[in-house]
């Protein structure tokens, strides 16, 4: 937290405070109930789930009762409540920043409590748990997991001469779709994309993964500027250098919000995107009329091992270092892992459960019609997620950064990525060091 301006600290502190005073039930409360404070971030449709959720588990039993707050900024303000002496007892955070606060000693280890309960890797499926655990241990437990795949538009496939029914499979097949797709008004100006590697933007760091590449050797080394990682950022250039970088931004100035009808892939103004399970929601909302499908993002016609690969991620409950009923939070974390709460929470949020066992009629009862897809996404082979790195946030704005030169046509991929190279490796040198010191790593 040290790298907060001084100002964002004492309104976040001020946050904190007032957040513990109403969040912080005695134990022996009127009701006879243990009460448990829960601090979630999920707003709208996605915080009714997990309301639905809270209730259902409170009404299970008359024992325990969990206090659900919304708390917007849960991960600053969490490590401030755990670092002041006053956490809740269970929080929401997501899994990029988990092994974070597990260095932190924000969250306690889960491992105990896992074994008493009966709960281990065989419960979920194997790349979420994976994403639960760090240096041996587990930290946390899933709550909605999602992976992500190619959204194409059906309708402006068929009217490109294009079958709406055979996706593309290669990235070579996507870039001849997407010139294809691709249109122009009668000034020259974009009128539909079929592909733009900036839309929607939230995981520029990973272009070099669907080429084969990673961003870390899980040990000491940074791979920013492995031959994969280049070769994916040259054909994100590409890109940028066939279309034109004010042209595209011209065509993108005119996108409303993600969640509003005028969300490019929902409107029709791109035609095929990368996007995650949770998309079905907004085409649902703002375009019933939509004529679209999902396939596994292409892979290199030269890299066929690679077909079928995703990146995953989820959301997690933890329990922060402090908590004053560390058994109780995790009695309802263990409701929400199980299969009546997973499939409530997911079921209302319109994504997958993480678990390995489902009731009989859990796809019957899901109305995303691509859920299957997904799930089997999550089984893939190859999957992946960022580097469990306590530079992570860092280092992808760095990632982010190098993009934005690569897509303005600013820097070479070789400089760009170079440059996050060299400064990233000092700082993982300093974190190695550091975690020799205190006895984390050999």
């Amino acid at each position: 937290m040290r790298f907060l301006p001084r100002a964002v600290l004492a309104l976040l502190l001020g946050s904190v405070v007032l957040l513990s005073g109403c969040a912080r039930p005695g134990a022996a409360s009127r009701d006879g109930r243990v009460h448990i404070s829960y601090w979630e971030k999920w707003t709208g449709f996605e915080g009714d789930a997990m309301r639905a959720v809270v209730d259902a588990y409170n009404a299970s039993q008359d024992r325990i009762f969990v206090d659900l707050l919304t708390v917007s900024q849960v991960d600053q303000k969490l490590l401030l409540a755990t670092a002041g002496g006053n956490p809740p007892d269970v929080a929401g955070l997501w899994s990029n920043n988990t092994h974070v606060y597990a260095d932190m000693n924000a969250i306690r280890t889960l491992d105990d409590l896992c074994e008493q309960a009966g709960i281990g890797p065989r419960d979920f499926i194997p790349s979420f748990w994976d994403l639960c655990t760090y240096r041996g241990h587990v930290f946390a437990l899933p709550t909605t997991p999602a992976t992500v795949a190619l959204h194409y538009n059906k309708k402006l496939m068929r009217a490109a001469g294009l079958d709406p029914d055979r996706p593309p499979r290669t990235i070579e097949e996507l870039d001849a779709a997407a010139a294809r797709l691709t249109t122009r008004d009668a000034d020259g100006k974009i009128d539909i994309a079929g592909f733009l590697p900036s839309e929607p933007g939230w995981w520029n760091w990973a272009w070099g993964y669907w080429f084969g590449g990673e961003l870390y050797d899980g040990k000491s080394k940074l791979t920013v500027t492995s031959p994969e990682n280049l070769r994916a950022f040259t054909w994100v250039q590409q890109y940028a250098k066939t279309y034109g970088t004010q042209a595209i931004q011209v065509f993108q100035s005119g996108f409303g919000n993600f969640s509003s009808p005028q969300n490019p892939f929902v409107s029709g103004k791109v035609a095929m995107e990368l996007q995650g399970v949770w998309m079905y929601n907004f085409i649902d909302k703002f375009n019933k009329n939509l004529e679209w499908g999902v396939a596994p993002f292409p892979y290199p016609a030269d890299r066929p091992d690679l077909a079928g690969q995703s990146l995953v991620d989820m959301d997690t409950l933890v329990i922060p270092s402090g908590s004053r009923h560390p058994r109780e939070a995790f009695e309802f974390m263990r409701y929400v892992a199980s299969p009546a709460g997973a499939e409530l929470l997911n079921l209302g949020q319109r994504k997958f459960s993480p678990l390995t066992a489902l009731t009989p009629d859990f796809y019957q009862r899901h109305p995303h019609p691509y859920l299957r897809d997904f799930v089997k996404l999550a089984y893939a082979q190859r999957v992946f997620s960022p580097p469990k790195l306590a530079i992570w946030k860092e280092f992808g704005d760095e990632m982010s950064n190098a993009f934005s030169k690569i897509w303005l046509v600013e820097e070479t991929p070789e400089q760009a990525l170079g440059r996050v190279q060299d400064r990233m490796q000092r700082k993982l040198d300093r974190e190695i060091r550091q975690k020799r010191r205190k006895g984390l790593v050999q």
